[in-house]
């Protein structure tokens, strides 16, 4: 039997390897993806090659990432419960791609995660590889095997599998577009997040006194220029990250419904989607109807518990962006943001295609008022 595992360079997807060779005889080949997680790949790739893997796999696919997933979002206002940027739920189908793609080149028998039972993203990774290639077998050893933490890692210990040292208690996840922060003191729902769980983002109180101002352009929809310096979309949102983040902006901490009918305490660090999903709203106030707005907000809605839920390929995702990219053709202009103590507050914009008149809101001069017509009385 051969079987492709996604493969994270962690404890969980490192055990899974020696699981899968062990439970089914498997050759094992591992696929990792670079999608802007800052994450040492060469590192992960000779770890994979250590546990006996037959092959590995080492993707770059952040301008994929950027192009065909993140673009999308932002132009779909994509905020979950109006909070989460889906920075994960959108790197999930993608790695469900890639999964089938490498099964397929490689004559796989199936494919394997590392997801748990308890998350989001088996629903997702599993929906997409059954839509994509139904014939190949799914399986996940980490929701199979029943093994505690302290099992696992005597497992771990007993075939020779490096065990990584953590220093802090969270699960995280982390691409391009956002960083998510769970467990350990974040399962109390009334414990404010320490502050060695957050990476990206200064705490606000301590961010500089002085507020930075950033012009994002646009043009169809999706910023093309920071502060008048065009650039790609995946740079403008690295520098976002770094620019809104030295101000403490992008955390956000709320109370989720996960697909699989629990609610979870989810953590995350997003200034970059924060700063252009508050510009993209702000400039689609000002070019498009108010009937276009209201319809749109519905939409945007639906395309984003689509992609939640991992339905990246019903048909009716592709349905609602035709609406979507039609009415981006007259989303363009600056949106200017003001930096400052964790917010990210749009204080100016401007655009070719306004609907907005300022002239109908200039003060007529007192001259005007005097020899203005009255209406006479009968």
């Amino acid at each position: 039997m051969r079987v492709v595992l996604a493969y994270s360079g962690g404890l969980d997807t490192s055990v899974a390897i020696k699981w899968l060779q062990e439970k089914y005889d498997a050759e094992v080949i591992t696929m990792t993806l670079d999608i802007g997680q800052l994450e040492d790949l060469k590192a992960i790739e000779e770890k994979a090659k250590a546990l006996g893997v037959y092959k590995h796999y080492s993707i770059n696919a952040i301008d994929e990432f950027v192009e065909r997933y993140v673009a999308r979002a932002i132009k779909a206002n994509a905020l979950y419960e109006g909070k989460y940027p889906l920075h994960s739920a959108l790197s999930r189908p993608l790695i469900a791609e890639k999964l089938v793609e490498v099964a397929l080149k490689e004559g796989a028998d199936a494919v394997a995660h590392g997801c748990t039972g308890r998350g989001n993203d088996q629903v997702r990774i599993e929906i997409t590889v059954k839509s994509l290639a139904p014939h190949l077998k799914i399986i996940a050893p980490v929701r199979e095997w029943e093994l505690s933490r302290d099992r696992e890692i005597a497992y771990a210990k007993e075939k020779g599998i490096p065990i990584p040292i953590k220093d802090k208690p969270y699960s995280i996840d982390q691409n391009l577009w956002g960083r998510s922060i769970e467990c350990g003191p974040l399962d109390d729902p009334y414990a404010e997040p320490p502050e060695d769980a957050f990476e990206w983002t200064v705490d606000p109180s301590k961010a500089p006194n002085e507020p930075t101002y950033v012009t994002l352009t646009f043009k169809n929809g999706l910023p093309i220029a920071i502060n008048g310096v065009e650039m790609s979309l995946k740079d403008i949102i690295a520098s976002l990250n770094k620019i809104a983040g030295q101000h403490g902006v992008g955390r956000v901490d709320h109370i989720e419904d996960r697909v699989v009918g629990i609610k979870s305490r989810e953590v995350y660090e997003v200034p970059a989607a924060i700063c252009i999903v508050e510009a993209h709203k702000d400039l689609e106030k000002m070019t498009l109807t108010k009937h276009e707005l209201a319809f749109k907000s519905m939409i945007d809605d639906a395309w984003s518990r689509l992609v939640y839920e991992g339905l990246w390929c019903d048909p009716l995702r592709e349905d609602l962006e035709a609406f979507i990219d039609k009415t981006q053709d007259r989303v363009e202009g600056e949106v200017k943001l003001k930096l400052y103590k964790g917010s990210a507050m749009v204080v100016g914009r401007k655009s070719p295609r306004s609907l907005y008149d300022c002239l109908l809101y200039t003060s007529p001069s007192p001259r005007d008022l005097s020899t203005s017509r009255m209406p006479s009385s009968a």
